[in-house]
């Protein structure tokens, strides 16, 4: 099993700002860019929104943004938005293990992945490891 990615960023971020960063990493991933329309649509936000959030997380040096051309992930922001995304996606796929349907697993994981401590998420992945193995 990978290990959980560990992020060296030291200031505590949002919920929103965790969800604004494996947006925009989500996004890069299938379009090789991050621009503010398509954030604002994974999100389902508005432009303004997301150019501000932009704004903010260029300031804490987890983005670089350049208005009108988008956005890029610096090292510490990727690092974080891998962290958050793993979360995800372990999360999803153990509620769809014990029955949850797919839409409402993904928007439960999106709250559960900002609370639940890293020891739970490494069980929780133990866990469906163990179960695909049987």
């Amino acid at each position: 099993m990978d290990p959980i990615p560990q992020a060296s960023y030291n200031h505590r971020l949002t919920m929103k700002e965790e969800d604004y960063l494996e947006a925009i990493l989500n996004v890069s991933l299938t379009k090789g860019y991050a621009k503010s329309r398509d954030v604002a649509a994974e999100l389902d936000v508005g432009p303004s929104s997301v150019g501000e959030m932009f704004a903010k997380l260029d300031k804490k040096g987890l983005v670089v943004y350049r208005k009108y051309e988008g956005v890029t992930l610096t090292e510490s922001g990727r690092i974080i938005a891998e962290q958050v995304k793993f979360r995800h996606d372990v999360l999803v796929e153990f509620l769809e293990m014990v029955g949850v349907p797919c839409d409402i697993a993904n928007k439960d994981a999106c709250f559960m992945e900002h609370e639940l401590s890293t020891v739970t998420i490494q069980k929780i992945r133990e866990f469906v490891a163990a179960k695909k193995r049987n």
